[in-house]
Formats: C-alpha cells, sequence, structure tokens
C-alpha cells in the first residue's frame, strides 16, 4: 500500500508554547457506531469470536457507541484538535466514507450538525483555524473527517504512521487509507529520543509545546501506535485515553477489550492509566467509546 505523503519527524516541541499555560477542554461527539457489548468488552469462552462479531446477539442489543473528538484551547498555539469523528458525509451516504464492509457492520451514523466542522462554525471556529490535529490513532472512527483540515498540522506517532500506510490488508486493521491519503502536514512521533521523557506514571511522554500543556503518551497494544493525550487543566489533567480502554470500567475489574492488535503492549499501557488514576483520582480519564460514561463529561473542562 502506497500513500502520498511523506511525514517529517517531530523531534521538538511545535511552535506556540508558553510557560505556565494551561488549556481548556471541549468534548464532542461526532457521530455514533453500533456493535455487540461483546466487541467492546471480553465475552469470554468458547465463542468468544464469534459473540465478538454480533452472532448470538440481536441487534436491538448492540451498543451505540460514541466517535470522540476534542476541541483544545490554548492560550498561544490556538485550536487544537484531537481525531476528527465521522466524515460530514457519513450523514447522508455513510458507504461512501467509511465503506460497505464497515457501514453495514457498524451501522455509523452522524445527526445534522453534529460533524466536526460543524460544531466548530457554532463556537465561532472555521477548519482552517485548528492548526494542529492530534491523531490518537488512524482507524476509522477517528481519521474519517481528516480531510476536513487541510490547512492543519497532523501530529501521529511514527508506529502509527507506519502500520498505516504499510499493511496490506489496512480494512482488516481498522485502516481506510482513503482518510489519510492527502499530502498535508503530517508530523511523526516516534517515543525515542532527548525530547521524550516520563509523566507521572507514564513511561513514555512528549510535550507537543514544551509547556506542559498538552503531552503525548505512548499506549500500544489497541494499535500499533496508539497514542492519548493529556490535557493540563488549571488544577488536574484531563486525559483523552483514546482506545487504549473502551469503557470507563475497564479501568476497574470490566473485561478488556477482545482483540487488541497486541494483548501484551495493552495491559502495559493500561496498566500505566490505572496508575495514574490512582495516584491522581482529581484527573479526568475519558475512554474512546463508552456509551453510559459519555453523558456524563461537562461541555467544558478548564
Amino acid at each position: 500500500m502506497k500513500v502520498h505523503a511523506e511525514p517529517k519527524a517531530l523531534t521538538g516541541p511545535l511552535p506556540g508554547g508558553r510557560e505556565g499555560a494551561t488549556v481548556v477542554v471541549e468534548p464532542l461527539k461526532a457521530g455514533e457506531v453500533q456493535g455487540p457489548g461483546a466487541f467492546f468488552e471480553r465475552a469470554g469462552g468458547r465463542f468468544e469470536t464469534l459473540k465478538t462479531l454480533g452472532v448470538g446477539t440481536p441487534r436491538s442489543q448492540y451498543w451505540w457507541v460514541p466517535c470522540p473528538a476534542f476541541l483544545i484551547h490554548h492560550p498561544t498555539a490556538g485550536a487544537i484538535l484531537v481525531d476528527t469523528g465521522l466524515h460530514p458525509s457519513v450523514e447522508s451516504t455513510p458507504a461512501a466514507n467509511i465503506g460497505r464492509l464497515v457501514t453495514s457492520f457498524g451501522h455509523p451514523r452522524l445527526g445534522p450538525g453534529e460533524d466536526v466542522p460543524a460544531q466548530l462554525r457554532t463556537r465561532g471556529l472555521e477548519p482552517r483555524d485548528v492548526k494542529v490535529v492530534v491523531m490518537t490513532h488512524l482507524h476509522f472512527d477517528h481519521a474519517s473527517g481528516m480531510s476536513e483540515f487541510p490547512g492543519s498540522t497532523f501530529v501521529v506517532s511514527a508506529a502509527e504512521w507506519e502500520a498505516a500506510t504499510t499493511d496490506a490488508r489496512p480494512i482488516l486493521r481498522g485502516y481506510r487509507p482513503a482518510h489519510y491519503d492527502y499530502v498535508f502536514d503530517y508530523r511523526t512521533v516516534s517515543f525515542e529520543g532527548d525530547a521524550i521523557d516520563s509523566y507521572a506514571s507514564f513511561g513514555l511522554t512528549f510535550d507537543l509545546f514544551g509547556d506542559g500543556s498538552v503531552r503525548l503518551v505512548s499506549t500500544p497494544g489497541h494499535s500499533a501506535g496508539h497514542q492519548s493525550v493529556i490535557c493540563h487543566l488549571r488544577d488536574r489533567d484531563f486525559v483523552i485515553a483514546g482506545d487504549a480502554i473502551y469503557t470507563i470500567g475497564q479501568l476497574a475489574d470490566a473485561p478488556e477489550p477482545p482483540r487488541p492488535l497486541d494483548r501484551r503492549l495493552f495491559r502495559r499501557s493500561l496498566q500505566e492509566l490505572k496508575l495514574f488514576q490512582s495516584q491522581y483520582p482529581q484527573a479526568v480519564i475519558v475512554p474512546g467509546h463508552d456509551p453510559e460514561f459519555w453523558p456524563t463529561l461537562e461541555k467544558r473542562y478548564e
């Protein structure tokens, strides 16, 4: 598989940082997809694979899970986005963007005005005002709307970019190259070298603006180069876990997801999240696709 973009390695902070900066975060639900509960929390037993695929579970019992994105307001770097949610076209013709196979299984849906560009406009912003888009990973439900931000700098882990652009069967790994096969400004973080440091319980982090306001965290396992994002609010941290956890219960005793790419790495990343939660109980940790947790979120975190 060949994509046209040539990413540049990001070895130091992006411009725009300010010493002592804190950020404001707005969670945005940008569509939903549907799946059996066993797809998100492992069912176990002899027929686990069939249960994961929904065999024996009526559609009426499938979960509708959010496709999140997050708008970060930095006092000097401006508007930053984490993930892009579903593309605006999903509202009318989901298969055109998502593909027929995924559409038939996941039934993606997007309500009027629910796409990220529309939600930005209600806040007085245009897609061109978003200077940086951080991708937790490049699976279709996170990357579907990337084409709406042609003027942004996209930041993705080097391992994730490698996996998403070299896999011979990307759709089986959750990737749809049409979402990111654009000659955009891509910057990759390798989580190696002098710019990488630890933070709290997390072993490998990258300070995106050099001021501690937004940190990228290596949390592989769900995908080859999955990364989470720690946003420093006024008096606590806001952790965008991405798909390092699907549900908030997975920080406690809920079953793990059934099929991470690498279960050993997934469990290592999960342990770092669990330790962080125990050490900083005041922090907000947001899982990737929890339909019950999402409505409990506030509209704005400062």
